[in-house]
């Protein structure tokens, strides 16, 4: 049986796709990577925020087209947008044949070959079963890897739907993911890529002692020849040990990727986060105390109910301290289920969309001034695509895929997914351009 499957969203999602190829595979069906050629169409679902919906919503009904112009017949949707609207979602699209939450990714195989034909599958999300380091896995990039250490997440931030969609937090055994590290490793993988809801706060709901320091050092002891990195740290959780950590092994990126949110103390109260302003300078000073060569990103919520244009300019205020290497800002995504739906002072589109402007022109001045630092310098770069002759894409190690610039090197014959000296000759606003150095 030929089976297309589409994810959207976050790698988190797409680590979950992955081991329904995997399993789908296993069990004998053709994974095609091309929609009209599937007699099975599954997309697994993002429903974070309205943008993601409308993603999730706009994908079903276009390929709910080939059920009638092409070989597809059956359409299954999986993943968060089921977990959030339950039988009201499977109500809205009849053209669907089966839901799948994302506690039931296990049955996947059953649901394919038509031996489960529950019209909406929507188990406990804390009873889904973690990733498991042997399991069948179908990689969509030879060169790179997530590894998600955990689900779910134990906060209770006010504007986030997380814990209903996947459970509170569930960390992974550290002997496991080590042991599928090595695998990964063994099969190929340059870049190793760590992540979870909340990656800092690893191993906090184990038994055994278990934190993201220790994780991070078991990992980095595998191989030299490989590079590690860790997504979505928080600010609560990020200690001086792990920074240590990530500074005393050449292997892992000196990449902090931890998401703020806002830096007024009042905003972040509303949003439930416990920190303030004053913690925020004090984790940043630490990074770059014990780590000097440092690279920081994080993400920011503008217009979030409440905020004035006085928090706005603190946050700008921020920006401009800290000087993140890269930032991303998005506008508040209010929905009735959200606790935050439920505070007062709601921000209008218009001004929300204009302070979003006045935070990214900000950080588009800052990022040109910190790439500058580059140009002459001789970085390592993976090699990951090439778009035209002469012309390759890669990233250095303080850029993350998909959300940070990338690097483009003049040169006529690399290989792709493999590591390269390239010479920084020009910077953009975000990227990097280079030629190999010989």
């Amino acid at each position: 049986m030929n089976v297309h499957l589409l994810n959207l969203g976050c790698v988190r999602n797409l680590v979950d796709s992955e081991l329904m190829m995997g399993r789908l595979a296993d069990s004998g069906c053709n994974i095609v990577s091309e929609a009209q050629d599937a007699e099975v169409i599954i997309v697994n679902t993002c429903s974070f925020i309205e943008a993601a919906i409308t993603e999730s919503i706009d994908t079903i009904l276009e390929l709910a087209k080939l059920k009638k112009s092409g070989n597809c017949r059956r359409l299954i949707v999986a993943g968060c947008l089921p977990e959030r609207f339950g039988q009201d979602i499977a109500a809205a699209l009849p053209e669907v044949d089966l839901f799948l939450g994302t506690g039931a990714f296990d049955a996947i195989a059953e649901v394919v070959t038509g031996d489960l034909k529950t019209p909406c599958l929507l188990p406990d999300p804390e009873s889904a079963m973690l990733p498991i380091a042997h399991a069948p896995r179908m990689r969509t990039l030879p060169h790179l890897a997530y590894l998600k250490i955990a689900e779910g997440c134990g906060s209770h931030c006010t504007y986030c739907i997380i814990p209903k969609l996947r459970g509170k937090q569930r960390s992974r055994p550290i002997h496991d993911i080590v042991a599928e590290a090595r695998i990964l490793i063994d099969s190929g993988v340059k870049e190793l890529i760590l992540v979870a809801q909340e990656s800092t706060n690893y191993g906090k709901d184990l038994s055994e002692k278990a934190d993201i320091s220790m994780l991070s050092d078991q990992i980095a002891q595998l191989s030299q020849d490989i590079r590690i990195r860790i997504l979505y740290g928080h600010p609560e959780s990020l200690d001086e040990s792990f920074i240590r950590t990530v500074a005393s092994h050449k292997n892992i990126c000196s990449y902090y990727d931890v998401p703020i949110q806002h830096a007024s103390s009042s905003v972040l109260k509303r949003m439930g986060r416990h920190y303030s302003q004053k913690d925020l300078y004090r984790i940043f000073e630490n990074i770059r105390t014990w780590d000097p060569e440092a690279v920081l990103r994080t993400t920011v919520i503008v217009g979030f109910p409440g905020e004035t244009d006085k928090d706005t300019d603190a946050l700008i205020a921020f920006i401009k301290d800290i000087r993140f290497d890269h930032l991303g800002a998005f506008i508040y995504s209010d929905a009735e289920d959200l606790p935050s739906h439920r505070l007062k002072a709601h921000v209008p589109k218009q001004i929300a969309k204009r302070r979003h402007a006045r935070v990214m022109k900000q950080q588009r001045a800052i990022s040109l001034k910190n790439n500058e630092k580059y140009l002459g310098k001789v970085l390592t770069v993976l090699t990951e695509e090439s778009p035209e002759p002469g012309v390759f894409i890669g990233r250095t190690a303080f850029q993350a895929p998909e959300v940070d610039g990338i690097t483009y090197i003049h040169a006529e014959n690399l290989n792709i997914g493999e590591f390269a000296q390239v010479k920084i000759t020009d910077t953009l606003e975000y990227d990097l351009i280079g030629e190999i150095d010989e």
